[in-house]
């Protein structure tokens, strides 16, 4: 068995020597198509950065009834946080903190300025900031719990209502984004796939008489079959060694554009972080669509 191993090994090698024109075009054709792939993954990547920024911006508020002491309102968060699992984030605000944060809001602003100093008083109440996952439904259930359970009687209001529209709006826009984004992916890879398979469709059939030679002088079909399918292996792994090297490059120079675009996100780091997955993804999408057209070429000339 190794023997007739190390025999296909030599095969597929020579072949791969002997062709260097079709190998070529095969290896860059593998190449941009993991490139479109890796693409799709880095655009992935920056929509959910994005839908997960716009979502961050997305918060319900809670007014507390003046004078209901601290502890009491973070009791009240802490049975929410238990009640309601998909809750991101809670914010306690003091009333100091909200007039804290309005004044330098505001600094700019003489009219609001002086109407504040002519109240005289602190207006503000205290309140807790939510923050979900960004599906409306959500925000209506704790809405309805702060205004239905027993501490209902602390809450001043929920500004759910006044925000309502704005957060359905918000998360249909996301979740567009997100359905485009699967579809257009879809699309790109199944035509990436298509040309991949008639390159190496063409590259197979070069060798189509030396195929029905061996299968003549009886050869197995594995034995025939073993050669195109390393071959289709070894594009599979120049390709993506060329594009892992590329995808690094890429991501180091479009790091301050992109940041640029979208404060805070990083496409070096963001490569950095996933380098892994951006391996796996390259290397096994190269090796797979190489092998697996490889098999069903061949098995179309085994079949005559």
């Amino acid at each position: 068995m190794m023997t007739n191993f190390k025999r296909i090994l030599t095969f597929a090698i020579n072949d791969f020597s002997r062709n260097k024109g079709i190998s070529i075009a095969a290896i860059f054709v593998l190449t941009i198509t993991i490139m479109i792939v890796t693409g799709l993954y880095f655009f992935q990547g920056t929509v959910s950065y994005l839908t997960s920024q716009i979502q961050n911006k997305i918060d319900i508020t809670a007014y507390f009834v003046d004078g209901t002491q601290e502890k009491d309102i973070l009791d009240v968060k802490a049975e929410i946080l238990k009640m309601s699992p998909n809750i991101k984030n809670i914010e306690y605000v003091s009333k100091d903190q909200a007039l804290t944060s309005f004044n330098e809001k505001h600094k700019n602003d003489a009219v609001l300025s002086k109407a504040l100093e002519e109240v005289g008083n602190n207006p503000f109440l205290p309140s807790l900031n939510i923050t979900t996952s960004g599906d409306p439904s959500q925000y209506a259930q704790i809405s309805n719990i702060l205004q239905t359970s027993d501490f209902s009687k602390l809450i001043d209001k929920v500004d759910f209502s006044q925000k309502k529209d704005t957060i359905e709006k918000v998360y249909s826009i996301t979740s567009n984004i997100n359905t485009f984004g699967i579809i257009l992916e879809a699309i790109l890879i199944i035509v990436a796939i298509l040309v991949v398979f008639n390159t190496i469709k063409l590259a197979i059939e070069n060798s189509k008489e030396e195929i029905s030679t061996m299968k003549v002088v009886g050869a197995s079909n594995w034995f025939i079959r073993g050669p195109f399918v390393i071959q289709g292996i070894i594009y599979g792994v120049i390709a993506f060694l060329i594009c892992f090297i590329i995808s690094a490059i890429s991501a180091y120079f479009l790091s301050y554009r992109i940041g640029v675009m979208l404060p805070g996100f990083n496409t070096f780091g963001y490569f950095l972080a996933n380098w892994w997955i951006f391996a796996l993804i390259q290397l096994g999408f190269g090796i797979g669509v190489g092998a697996i057209s490889a098999v069903i070429v061949v098995k179309k000339y085994l079949e005559v």
